[in-house]
């Protein structure tokens, strides 16, 4: 039989670096800008809180590890690289008004090769035998679960045994789509991605809006590297180990139709779908990687069905992926 309570804390797991991502490129596709370079982000994101753990794991006393300092340390480098990386496609895009599509793309390029980098430095410092860094003492601290989990059954499994990040996570996710829906920044935000001629004209600052909805909405995704790596990896880095992730979270958005709380349980079903091959036992190579192509193919059928009803408030804003410039409106 198939067994439920081990497949979905799996899939929790896996699917909470994908629900980081699209929140925070959600947040970013709702200013106009479209982000390609989110893997990038998440990439940086997540070497960042290693290197931050991985300075602090070896400037300590074994045994003697701050729990707040463990936990803080990694997760600040972490929102002020993925910061970095929002704000260099900010001044990339809304500054010096260059292709979202190339920037993001290059940005993605960019965050792997430093994630590399850094990653491969770390390892040759280690010494380690095989390629790859293990910051277990820090991993302890990010992977800490609610103490009743152990003792309630297959509830506490399901609901109960994750990591602090893993409920941030869906927190983040609900504030966001209040945000967006119920706010009057949220409202000037969206009216800055359908129009931003007519935002401008309201009195709107247009740059404001897209630099902080963009750095914010790298922030977010950054935190889906570190979950990864932390949670996720139980704090091994390997170097190009984050396969599709960034991509899948970029799907999961128009997957979700812009709906960040609608993304908490798309987010689990993708991430379902992600491993659903390791829990249905066949010997066919090809049958194994037809169950990967899953998430790809859910979400190719959910854009043709979105894209044949023609609803106006499913599709994307209308201003994304296009720069503003001022004097011609």
């Amino acid at each position: 039989m198939f067994d439920f309570v081990s497949f979905i804390p799996r899939a929790v797991m896996q699917g909470v670096p994908l629900m980081l991502g699209c929140t925070g490129e959600t947040i970013t596709e709702k200013s106009g800008n479209l982000n390609l370079g989110t893997a990038g982000v998440m990439y940086v994101g997540g070497i960042c809180g290693v290197i931050g753990a991985f300075l602090y794991e070896n400037n300590t006393v074994p045994g003697q590890m701050n729990g707040f300092l463990a936990v803080s340390i990694p997760l600040m480098c972490c929102l002020i690289g993925s910061l970095l990386m929002g704000l260099l496609y900010c001044f990339l895009t809304v500054t010096l008004r260059a292709n979202q599509n190339v920037t993001g793309l290059a940005l993605t390029t960019f965050g792997v090769g430093f994630g590399n980098f850094f990653g491969g430095s770390l390892i040759k410092l280690t010494g380690a035998a095989v390629p790859s860094i293990a910051l277990s003492s820090t991993s302890n601290f990010f992977r800490r679960s609610i103490s009743l989990s152990t003792g309630s059954g297959w509830f506490g499994k399901i609901f109960l045994s994750y990591g602090f990040l893993a409920y941030l996570a869906i927190v983040i996710a609900l504030v966001s789509s209040y945000f967006l829906k119920r706010t009057r920044s949220g409202l000037q935000l969206r009216a800055v991605g359908e129009s931003p001629a007519t935002a401008d004209a309201a009195g709107i600052n247009v740059n404001r809006y897209k630099y902080v909805a963009t750095c914010t909405g790298s922030m977010v995704a950054g935190l889906g590297g570190l979950y990864y790596v932390m949670d996720y990896a139980n704090g091994v880095w390997s170097n190009n180990a984050f396969g599709d992730r960034g991509w899948l979270a970029i799907a999961l958005v128009i997957f979700t139709i812009w709906r960040p709380n609608v993304g908490i349980l798309a987010s689990i079903l993708f991430g379902g779908l992600y491993i659903l091959y390791l829990f249905i036992p066949s010997s066919n190579f090809a049958i194994k990687e037809l169950y990967k192509m899953l998430p790809y193919v859910v979400t190719i059928i959910v854009l043709v069905l979105s894209s044949i009803k023609k609803k106006r408030e499913n599709q994307p804003p209308a201003s994304l992926g296009l720069a503003y410039f001022r004097e011609e409106r």
